[in-house]
C-alpha cells in the first residue's frame, strides 16, 4: 500500500522504515531534508510539502513534536487537507493534547477527512524493533482498516475511544512513567546513600511488587551514567505540560505530576533537556553529591 508520513525525526524515521521492511510504499515529508534522503535512500519517494504527500496517498501518518506542529503540518498552508482527498485517513502519531487532537478532526471533518489521534509509546528503541504500544482515538472503522499498517510499527494498536482517547491513554502512560523514573531514581538514591549496591538492590526487587519495564529500562542506564537519549527530558517536559493542562479542563488532580514536572524543569535548565528522562536520577545526584552508580562507573 502507498502510505504518507510526515515527520522523520527520532521516532518517525524508524517508524517509516519499518512500514517499507513490511512491504509498503512511502511518500515522505520532513522539514529536514537529511532525514528525508535518509529514507530515500531506503527506498521512499520525497515530496515537496505535507500538500504533495496528500496529494499521493489515502492514508497519510503524520509524527510530529507537539499540537503546534501537527496543526500547521494538517491545518497550514501547504498542509495536508490542502493536498487530502474525500476519504482519506491521517493518522497522527505524535503526542499532543487531546483538545488539539478534536480540534483538527473537525476541520478535517468538514473536508471528508478522518483524523485517528494514535500516540505511541516505547521510545526510539521499540521504534526501531517495531514493537512500540499505539493508543487510538477515533472512528472504529478508520482504525479497522489501519490497524495492520499500525501493526506493522507496534506490537499492540488499541482503539481507546472517540478522537482525543488515544492522546489523553498516552497522557496516563506519561505521568505513570515520570513518576516511576522519579521513585526508581528517589529509592536507588536511599540505598546508595546507605551504603547498599543499588545493582543487588535492582536484582533483588525487580521480581516483586516494585518491579517494573520502567525500573527494567532505566536502571541499568542510570548506574552506568549513560543517558544517552530514547525519550529526551524535553519531550517527557511537553507531555506533562499537556497533561496537567488537560487535567486543570477535566478538573482532575495531579499534584505528583507537577512534582515531576519541576525536577524536568530543573534538568532542562542544567542543559540536560537532551538527554534520556532516566536523567532524572542526576537531579537527586545533585542534591546528594553522590552518583547512584555501579562499580565501573
Amino acid at each position: 500500500m502507498k502510505i504518507g508520513f510526515i515527520g522523520l525525526g527520532i521516532m518517525g524515521k524508524p517508524m517509516a522504515k519499518n512500514l517499507m521492511k513490511a512491504g509498503h510504499e512511502l511518500v515522505v515529508y520532513d522539514i529536514v531534508q537529511e532525514n528525508v534522503i535518509a529514507l530515500q535512500e531506503e527506498g521512499a519517494t520525497p515530496a515537496p510539502s505535507a500538500k504533495d504527500v496528500a496529494k499521493e496517498t489515502k492514508v497519510i501518518i503524520t509524527m510530529l513534536p507537539n499540537s503546534p506542529h501537527v496543526k500547521e503540518a494538517i491545518l497550514g498552508e501547504g498542509g495536508v487537507l490542502e493536498g487530502a482527498k474525500p476519504g482519506s485517513i491521517i493518522v497522527d502519531m505524535s503526542s499532543i493534547a487531546p483538545l488539539a487532537s478534536q480540534e483538527i478532526a473537525k476541520a478535517c471533518e468538514e473536508k471528508e477527512v478522518i483524523l485517528l489521534d494514535a500516540p505511541v509509546s516505547g521510545g526510539e528503541p521499540k521504534a526501531i524493533d517495531g514493537t512500540l504500544s499505539i493508543m487510538v482515538g477515533g472512528d472504529p472503522e478508520a482504525f479497522e482498516g489501519v490497524k495492520d499498517i499500525l501493526l506493522s510499527m507496534g506490537a499492540s494498536a488499541v482503539l481507546c475511544g472517540d478522537i482525543g482517547a488515544g492522546n489523553t491513554t498516552k497522557l496516563a502512560n506519561q505521568v505513570i512513567v515520570a513518576l516511576n523514573i522519579v521513585a526508581v531514581s528517589e529509592a536507588f538514591m536511599l540505598s546508595t546513600k546507605a551504603g547498599v549496591d543499588p545493582e543487588r538492590v535492582f536484582e533483588a526487587i525487580k521480581g516483586g511488587l516494585a518491579g517494573s519495564t520502567v525500573m527494567n529500562a532505566k536502571i541499568p542506564m542510570i548506574t552506568a551514567g549513560n543517558f544517552k537519549p530514547g525519550f529526551k527530558v524535553d519531550l517527557h517536559i511537553k507531555d506533562l505540560k499537556n497533561a496537567l493542562d488537560t487535567g486543570h479542563e477535566v478538573g482532575s488532580p495531579l499534584p505528583f505530576t507537577a512534582q515531576a514536572l519541576e525536577i524536568l524543569q530543573y534538568l532542562h535548565a542544567h542543559d540536560s533537556g537532551q538527554e534520556d528522562h532516566s536523567a532524572i536520577a542526576k537531579y537527586y545526584e545533585t542534591l546528594t553529591g553522590q552518583k547512584i552508580q555501579n562499580e565501573e562507573r
